[in-house]
């Protein structure tokens, strides 16, 4: 056998330098981009500008702007914010005829934008819509770059205008689509100028920074180690106890699991896992359980870093009021003074539409003065300018009796009863009188205001039949196999179990039933009941809401009632459909020809 050779030593290695790790921030082209829209979703709303600005090694290269024609009237709130009005761009381009010129400024370059979802997502849907592949871009968001960057001492958020300020941008956003581009520009330089000292100095490092997880976040990995796989809620706490946030999910540990990884980028979020030091479990035995569980739960610890739910007892209530002329007061609660209510409620302003479609149909009166036979006859009641535009009954002028109005008082508790005919006949009426009238945008508030009260009006009466069940029992189709069987006491969630694949339901059913909560009716009695509310002890609004969704879902089957579940034959929940209808977006058109300017 001949000797073996030696080998040669393998020649020394050089070692690299950063650039050899990525593309040189220096050496790449942004193209900085932001859109403004008729709305926050793409599925339902338009572009109406477009502004971008092409920058290398801080040097501007280029700038691309136009206005866009939506294809759709402007909302007047959008009018408000960005000013661009109908007129402005009736004689724009469409976005079929901009998106081809947009991109091909784009071609080669990363995109950058403030709340990059926001933007890229309207892009990504404009090109789906006329069939045309995304080019796949890579993107860079600066909420998320400025997230890790910056520090609550520095700015109190990372809005658009803060960062601008911050940095001191040569350009202040105005939402005007190129104006923001530009002031995103020196928000962009300025955070690759901070990031310098991480050591960021290349594209790929820049892209990754943002979804690196914080120390933080690496360091208490830990707290997800005894947390279950399985359907619940999660409590985080602190050193304290306190509860700093609660959410649900079918796979706890999994879910738990990503507060720790980079996947986590929302800023609140990662500042509640610096804080915390636990995390609780609770498993569910079904997803409505599991629900349930985190709204009351919130509701009762109201965790800072929880946004939704927190305030189930912030509701309010149309009430008519228990007077010799009685009126429409919205009010905070519910009492058992015998006055006649529709509600709850979500908020003041959906309350306040609803009683104006009411006063439409009904003329009852508007003042808040208290108002009786003896000081009608004196003549010391305060008249007002209502009565002499016909829109009130006007007691207070002595020229409708108490018996009379008295009538209208009756019309309002029928309404409220289930029978909303009064109040859709005559908002349809003035409806159509305002559209022969070309008088579109009165006719579109009475809409608005047909729609709050059609919807407040459905969803009392559909919570109102829920919570007048003594008890009800359903049972659905598990993801698993098996049942999913709920037990629901006036409208709250008294028992949830489930019932394994191939097993007889009824033992499970009969257990379920005599360990369910017992719950007590606060309120009126039948359909009328209303519970006390979460917070003493009974269903709140959201609870029978998702009760509700649970029951309406496919397979779900009635086992047992006590009480009568329905609506109203002439209710409002026949029109809810019809209201969303109204509502949804309209599918794309053809390009509808422009009209000579005259």
């Amino acid at each position: 056998m001949p000797p073996a050779k030696a080998v040669p030593p393998a020649p020394s290695g050089v070692q690299g330098t950063l650039d050899d790790l990525g593309t040189p921030l220096a050496d790449v082209t942004f193209v900085v981009v932001d859109l403004e829209t008729t709305g926050g979703s793409a599925r339902d709303s338009a572009i109406t500008e477009i502004g971008a600005v092409k920058v290398r090694g801080g040097v501007e290269l280029g700038e691309f702007g136009t206005l866009v024609d939506p294809g759709a009237p402007i909302p007047p709130f959008i009018t408000a914010l960005t000013g661009i009005t109908q007129q402005m761009v009736y004689a724009a381009p469409r976005i079929a005829e901009v998106l081809p010129a947009f991109l091909e400024f784009a071609q080669g370059c990363v995109l950058v934008a403030h709340n990059a979802p926001f933007d890229i997502g309207f892009l990504k849907a404009a090109c789906a819509e006329r069939e045309r592949p995304w080019p796949g871009f890579p993107v860079v968001d600066t909420v998320d770059l400025a997230r890790r960057v910056l520090t609550r001492d520095e700015v109190p958020n990372c809005k658009l205008e803060t960062l601008a300020r911050h940095f001191r941008a040569a350009t202040t956003p105005n939402h005007r689509a190129l104006d923001d581009a530009r002031a995103t520009v020196d928000v962009l330089h300025g955070l690759i100028e901070r990031l310098g000292s991480f050591g960021v100095t290349s594209l790929e490092e820049l892209r990754g920074f943002a979804k690196a997880p914080t120390p933080e976040q690496r360091s208490k990995r830990h707290l997800a180690d005894d947390v279950p796989s399985a359907p619940g809620v999660y409590l985080f706490e602190d050193a304290r106890g306190e509860v700093l946030y609660v959410g649900k999910s079918g796979d706890l540990r999994s879910r738990v699991r990503n507060y720790f990884t980079g996947s986590e980028t929302r800023w609140r979020a990662r500042e509640m896992v610096g804080l915390a030091e636990r995390v609780r479990p609770i498993v569910c035995a079904t997803a409505l359980e599991a629900e349930v569980r985190e709204l009351r739960l919130i509701a009762a610890h109201k965790p800072r870093y929880n946004r939704r739910s927190k305030f189930p007892e912030r509701v309010v209530w149309l009430k008519l009021t228990v007077e010799p002329f009685p009126r429409l007061s919205i009010v905070r609660e519910r009492r058992p003074d015998g006055a006649a209510y529709l509600g709850p409620l979500g908020s003041r302003r959906q309350a306040e539409e609803a009683r104006a479609a009411l006063h439409e149909a009904v003329p009852l009166r508007q003042c808040t003065q208290r108002l009786t036979p003896a000081l009608v006859e004196r003549g010391k009641a305060q008249t007002c300018a209502l009565a002499d535009l016909g829109r009130c009954g006007a007691p207070c002028t002595g020229d409708e009796t108490p018996e009379r109005y008295a009538a209208h008082a009756a019309a309002v508790r029928s309404v409220f009863a289930g029978d909303v005919r009064p109040v859709v006949a005559a908002a349809t009426a003035r409806i159509d009188r305002l559209a022969v009238e070309l008088r579109y945008e009165e006719a579109a508030a009475q809409r608005d205001r047909l729609a709050a009260f059609v919807r407040a009006a459905s969803r009392a009466q559909r919570l109102g039949a829920l919570a007048g069940c003594a008890q009800l029992v359903a049972a659905r189709p598990a993801p698993g196999g098996g049942w999913e069987v709920s037990v629901v006491r006036h409208g709250r969630l008294a028992a949830a179990g489930a019932v394994p694949r191939g097993a007889h339901p009824r033992p499970y059913v009969d257990a379920l039933i005599a360990t369910a909560e017992t719950v007590l009716p606060e309120l009126g009695a039948g359909p009328d009941a209303i519970p006390a509310g979460a917070e003493s002890g009974g269903a709140g609004a959201e609870e029978m809401e998702c009760v509700l969704r649970w029951l309406d879902g496919p397979g779900a089957r009635l086992v047992e009632l006590d009480g009568v579940w329905t609506c109203p034959v002439h209710g409002a929940e026949r029109l809810r459909a019809r209201i969303d209808r109204a509502y949804a977006p309209v599918e794309p058109s053809a390009p509808r020809p422009r009209r000579p300017l005259r």
